[in-house]
């Protein structure tokens, strides 16, 4: 009885991989079909995947890319013809093609019983991945329009990652440009990039724009971009250097030294600051009231108010209706004048007190025309609002204070 059992459990076993060993089969009768039925191929290849007696076989894993790209070159055919193709079909099987291919090429890999390896598959996959390489930017396209980004991303930068797997290690067959020259490969590189940052997944866009940045394709972006990525990471060292970079590599892009000035700034290293300033207003061409003003501004937290009044003048020489430059001088004016009142109020005698006022005066007078063209040009402008009430109230002129007194209540 056990003996029967034993030979039932035998046959058993060898009809599951009998049947797994033709489900094989038929899904390669399938591919080789004129009309293939896709369906069945796939379901017939998916349990000789899982199958112990199948699974560890290259030809399993290969018949199963194959499968793939058959759904895929059948839609192609039609584009080919002037047919519409189904782009729900295509492109999902163009996607699926690689990952059983690499399966298969590693098992194929492996050696046989005299010790041997012979590659029985590779020349094929090779052939059918060079072959279909251009489509995977458009697979890209449809994922990305998908909102599939990581499929996008996957996509768009497989295009550029074929010739560097190691299934084409020692290929002499088919010549691929290397990454730095071939355009397309940088420029869908970007893409994949981008699809990257909409997943998001900030550390495989900042890998790809690291190896392009310097390959000839939007680079004044993409340093931008790693800037902005190492600012989001809070990695201030990488920052500041793609910064450097970006400051020597674009002399003419206000970018890099608007945000090294801010950095330095904010650190507390105005002398560096006002380095970086000075260089800038060499170079620019566009901004250069905005680098008066911030120089200005510089000057102001230093305390050399004489530099911070001539910096925020010359940047209003530039462009009169600077609205920030026009509240800036403003309050330098002001904030002198009211130190010094502060000074002149301790003085007890009135005769003294009387000539030593003229002066604070002055400096408040000084800073209305600012104030009330900033208010002019921006009527949100509060601090000009505000400036304006305590300067008339000051120079004891009623009727001015009142109006800016009602504008400052909103009546």
């Amino acid at each position: 009885m056990k003996k029967s059992v034993f030979l039932f459990a035998i046959c058993l076993f060898a009809g599951l991989t009998f049947a797994q060993k033709k489900a094989v089969n038929l899904a390669k009768t399938e591919v080789k079909s004129l009309t293939p039925n896709i369906g069945d191929a796939r379901e017939a290849i998916k349990g000789a995947l899982t199958n112990p007696e199948t699974a560890d076989k290259a030809e399993t894993w290969f018949v199963a890319g194959r499968v793939e790209d058959k759904s895929f070159g059948l839609e192609q055919a039609k584009e080919i013809i002037g047919q519409k193709a189904n782009d729900d079909v295509m492109y999902p099987s163009l996607d699926q093609i690689y990952p059983y291919f690499a399966v298969a090429d590693s098992l194929d890999q492996l050696p046989n019983e005299k010790g041997k390896v012979k590659l029985k598959y590779r020349d094929d996959i090779q052939a059918i991945l060079a072959a279909n390489r251009p489509y995977y930017t458009n697979a890209g396209s449809y994922f990305y329009n998908k909102g599939n980004y990581q499929k996008a991303y996957e996509n768009f930068k497989f295009y550029g990652d074929i010739p560097k797997l190691s299934i084409f290690e020692g290929d002499t067959k088919h010549k691929f440009e290397v990454l730095a020259e071939d355009s397309n490969a940088v420029r869908f590189r970007y893409y994949a990039a981008l699809a990257a940052l909409q997943i998001p997944n900030q550390d495989a866009a900042l890998e790809i724009y690291l190896e392009i940045k310097d390959m000839g394709f939007s680079e004044n972006e993409i340093y931008q971009r790693i800037a902005e990525i190492y600012k989001e990471k809070t990695d201030t060292v990488h920052y500041v250097a793609i910064l450097q970079q970006g400051t020597s590599k674009f002399p003419a892009e206000a970018y890099y030294i608007l945000n090294l000035i801010n950095i330095t700034i904010n650190q507390g290293n105005t002398i560096e600051a006002i380095d970086y300033l000075n260089k800038a207003i060499e170079v620019s061409t566009d901004n250069q009231a905005q680098l008066y003003d911030v120089l200005g501004i510089v000057y102001e937290n230093l305390g050399e108010l004489d530099n911070a009044i001539n910096n925020v003048k010359k940047a209003l020489e530039i462009d009169p209706d600077y609205t920030d430059a026009l509240s800036h001088l403003g309050r330098i004016y002001y904030n002198i004048g009211i130190e010094e009142r502060n000074e002149v109020n301790a003085i007890n005698d009135k005769k003294q007190y009387e000539q030593a006022k003229v002066k604070y005066e002055k400096y408040f007078k000084d800073a209305i025309p600012y104030f009330e063209k900033a208010y002019q040009a921006n009527s949100e402008d509060k601090d000009a609002v505000i400036a304006l009430r305590n300067i008339y109230y000051a120079l004891g002129k009623n009727a001015e204070y009142e109006k800016w007194d009602k504008i400052y209540s909103g009546e």
